[in-house]
């Protein structure tokens, strides 16, 4: 299986210059060795926005004409409408129930056909729509032009940060930290990439440890209020993290709340459960994670504030 390169990220970066901010680095005070990454900054509130700009921009026009579709909980079918629009070409999500509902409102806003299903139809879905409109899916995760575009964090941190040694990441689906440890390891191959991922939703952390793809059914992965977190690995996403993550740490919910509350309180960032996990690696895990100059990816920050009350307490 042939896997993303430093070549394929750089070219990402030159696509989405321009229509995604440059996030900076935020160091903090409370800990003279940790900065944030806050992707919850992008215009749509997640990294997501990276890997779906490349991904339309890389499409030729006639397929681009036909439109685009994917299915998401929230995040990726944002940013696919926002980057969609921007090219001016239609857009279907096809959505999980049970997704938040800040999420729906704000993909229906950026001109998305929004379709709720049940969380198991939700790609069976997406083909279909696929076969009735001719659209091209464009996945969360599952495309090299995706691990690319959700890699251009990686040349960031790099760059702000010559002389890293950690980047925490969260994993869900396995795109943003395919995409920053291939970036990580080319530019700066003595820096540790660990990746972050909820206790009640570690497929992630299964797979490794088989060197297969380990599903999680749906009951137990939406346990966790980390809703982006929830999806399982793909063949390909797992093929990168076998080759280029250095270790995984899982945290649990009240550790994902607690750095919830530090992320508002300490940083002024209004972030979703899903992220606050590597911040919470950071704050509970520091004694798993290898030392000296750390830098914690915030992924996102569409949480529903009627949830985000609720989880906050």
């Amino acid at each position: 299986m042939e896997l993303v390169s430093i070549a394929d990220v750089r070219a990402a970066a030159e696509d989405v210059a321009g229509a995604v901010v440059r996030t900076p680095l935020l160091p903090m005070l409370w800990d003279d060795e940790l900065w944030l990454k806050p992707e919850n900054l992008q215009p749509v509130g997640s990294f997501k926005l990276r890997g779906a700009t490349h991904a339309v921009a890389r499409l030729d026009p006639a397929a681009r004409s036909r439109g685009v579709v994917t299915h998401s909980s929230g995040n990726h079918g944002q940013a696919l409408a926002y980057a969609a629009r921007a090219f001016g070409v239609p857009c279907t999500v096809v959505v999980p129930e049970g997704a938040p509902q800040v999420k729906v409102a704000r993909m229906r806003a950026l001109g998305a056909d929004v379709r709720l299903v049940p969380p198991a139809r939700r790609l069976a879905e997406a083909e279909q729509v696929v076969v009735d409109t001719g659209a091209v899916l464009v996945p969360p995760f599952d495309h090299p032009w995706i691990i690319a575009g959700q890699g251009t964090v990686g040349l960031e941190i790099v760059a702000d940060l010559p002389d890293v040694d950690v980047v925490l990441v969260p994993v869900g689906g396995g795109g943003l930290s395919s995409g920053v440890a291939t970036a990580v390891k080319a530019l700066r191959p003595s820096a540790a990439v660990v990746g972050v991922e909820p206790l009640l939703a570690a497929d992630a952390r299964d797979s490794l440890a088989a060197g297969e793809v380990v599903v999680w059914d749906v009951e137990r992965t939406y346990r966790t209020c980390a809703d982006g977190l929830r999806t399982n690995l793909s063949e390909l996403t797992l093929a990168h993290l076998r080759d280029r993550l250095d270790a995984i740490v899982t945290v649990t919910e009240d550790e994902i709340v607690a750095a919830l509350r530090r992320l508002l309180g300490d940083a002024r960032l209004v972030a979703e459960p899903s992220g606050a996990v590597a911040l919470a690696a950071r704050l509970f895990h520091r004694d798993e994670l290898p030392p000296g100059r750390t830098v914690a990816v915030v992924t996102g920050g569409n949480a529903d504030p009627h949830v985000l009350a609720a989880v906050l307490g």
